[in-house]
């Protein structure tokens, strides 16, 4: 009989990683508008860095999320036992009375599914598994944590490769220099990003579970630890099953040593991609870590090690929010990993030389080897269940089994509904040509935004004090201050000109205009011109400003910035 477990706990925890994604969103939308300098928590001007007001804001946001999440599943079953007073029994019954078998089959009353719930889980040991699928998710496995673990390591013309600068408010991404100006883009980046998912889940199922996703990568990564350790999958049921010893108690810390290590190397990895990575191991090595730098490396290297040491399937099965929508995205021509069962039924064990026809048989033998190696521990033959991350382990499994029976390979295997039915697989339908031509438009305006983007901001703020003055000399001068911003990843010098009235003369306190990398410069200006070349009272005037340094090109092609040229109009007062 499986512990008992606190009532709605795993529900609770269902709760907390939405609200961890909810939260990041909203925080960068937020200090998207708002200046951290510009925010004092306690009212007055403190000494928390940029960092410290990002991670505040983060845990912020994270914890209203939550509390309002829980509080709201908690309203929602209240209400929902005092419309239906049976329920209430039922549940106390299952609190009593819990059921942890593991895996339900079919012939379970939905009282018992209900009642196991409540259960319990019990530790899944995965088989290992070879073959076609297992080989392709190793290369994927290792390419994208090479990819991790390298990519904040490579320099990109004197920076960073991929570097999102918080504390500076600038992204570098390679050839690229985001700021909080461009903070539109990085929505557009999110919004492809989940249309290309929805177009391959349509597609494929849930391919991006099996093979992509971080909890994936991370759990095989771990999985792969505990192999090396402590063997496989029967060593480490019968290690489990022995009391505590000292040769158990030396493995057991070993993989834990070697678990906290990876974690903990993650978790600076991940604070590698905020602050320069190679001087964040300098101050490493030299114990000089600030306090937000190492709350951030140990939170995430806690997540690490919580999520794909002990939680694995419990964050695909309670955890994560695309298990419960993607079926939306199914149809009967979506790709999905299936259980032949008129070809494998009726299942059951024979002789290798036996025809399973002559036995009444079909081609399952019932070894269950597809549900040993299952990483969710389902029992595919069940049918198409939410758990089923597309991984294709039980596939790799089964073709062995066959290739030792003789028998013919794919009584599980990747196909559609209709293929099963005898029926024909439409790949282009009305569903994927809408996904599809969704997301080619927001490519597309992706593509055309980013080529006209320039690396330069001008505002041009009109002095509202005096609406004109006259000079000594008989002229009337207009006086503006001028916000310039350089958005690119050198130092810049412009040429600033201004026309729209004949005769208007420029006057500026500095000869050379040079603006650093991300700096703001105000720059107060005047403007001159003789009454008598003013025809109407009101005017406009066009300010030019134009970058005149060799060492930074006019203009770029293909994806890089495409001028530093920008063009600014405003009024001139009238002069009487």
């Amino acid at each position: 009989m499986a512990e008992k477990q606190v009532p709605g706990m795993q529900k609770c925890i269902a709760v907390l990683w939405p609200s961890f994604l909810v939260a990041i969103v909203v925080t960068g939308l937020f200090f998207s508008a708002f200046d951290p300098d510009d925010l004092y928590p306690f009212g007055e001007q403190t000494e928390i860095s940029r960092l410290g007001m990002y991670t505040i804001g983060f845990l912020v946001f994270w914890l209203v999320t939550a509390i309002s999440g829980i509080g709201t599943l908690y309203f929602a079953i209240t209400n929902c036992m005092r419309q239906n007073p049976g329920s209430r029994d039922q549940y106390a019954d299952s609190m009593t009375n819990p059921d942890a078998t593991g895996s339900t089959s079919a012939s379970q009353s939905d009282e018992q599914i209900e009642q196991s719930l409540y259960a319990k889980s019990e530790k899944i040991y995965p088989r290992e598994v070879h073959g076609l699928f297992a080989r392709l998710r190793v290369l994927g496995v290792l390419g994208l944590l090479g990819i991790y673990y390298i990519l904040p390591w490579l320099r990109w013309d004197g920076h960073q490769a991929l570097l999102l600068d918080l504390p500076a408010r600038k992204f570098h991404i390679f050839f690229i220099t985001l700021w909080p100006q461009d903070f539109f883009y990085l929505a557009l980046l999110l919004i492809i990003a989940g249309l290309t998912l929805f177009f391959v889940t349509a597609l494929a199922g849930r391919i991006w579970c099996g093979y992509a996703c971080p909890q994936t990568v991370w759990t095989e990564a771990f999985l792969w630890i505990e192999r090396k350790v402590e063997g496989d999958r029967m060593k480490q049921q019968k290690l489990d099953a022995l009391p505590m010893n000292a040769r158990k108690f030396r493995i057991k810390a070993t993989k834990h040593f070697l678990w906290i290590a990876f974690s903990a190397w993650t978790g600076f990895t991940f604070v590698g991609y905020f602050t320069p990575i190679i001087e964040l191991g300098q101050r490493l090595l030299e114990f000089n870590l600030g306090p937000w730098e190492t709350f951030w490396v140990i939170f995430y290297g806690f997540a690490t090690y919580g999520n794909a040491g002990f939680m694995r399937e419990q964050v695909c099965k309670y955890m994560c929010p695309y298990a419960r929508f993607q079926s939306a995205m199914f149809d009967k021509d979506t790709l999905i990993v299936s259980y032949i069962p008129t070809r494998g039924e009726p299942r059951g064990s024979r002789k290798r030389s036996v025809d399973p026809a002559s036995v009444g048989l079909g081609d399952c033998i019932d070894c269950t080897l597809c549900v040993q190696v299952c990483p969710t521990g389902i029992d595919i033959r069940d049918g198409l269940q939410y758990e089923c991350i597309a991984c294709s382990a039980c596939i790799d499994a089964c073709d062995d089994v066959m290739d030792k029976m003789g028998y013919e390979k794919g009584l599980i295997k990747y196909t559609t509904e209709h293929a099963m039915k005898g029926g024909k697989t439409h790949i282009i339908r009305p569903r994927i040509i809408i996904y599809a031509m969704i997301l080619l438009a927001i490519m597309a305006a992706f593509a055309y935004s980013f080529s006209q983007r320039i690396s330069l901001g001008l505002d041009v703020i009109r002095d509202r004090n005096t609406l004109y003055r006259e000079t000594t000399d008989g002229l009337i001068e207009n006086v503006y201050i001028l916000k310039i911003l350089n958005m690119d990843d050198r130092v810049h010098q412009y040429d600033l000109t201004v026309s729209g009235i004949p005769g208007l003369t420029l006057h500026k306190d500095m000869d050379i205009i040079q603006v650093e990398s991300g700096e703001v410069m105000e720059l107060p200006v005047r403007l001159r011109a003789d009454e008598a070349d003013l025809e109407v009272r009101s005017s406009d005037v066009v300010f030019e400003l134009v970058a005149t340094d060799d060492a930074a090109p006019v203009s770029y092609t293909h994806l890089t910035l495409p001028t530093t040229d920008v063009v600014c109009r405003s009024r001139w007062s009238p002069y009487h």
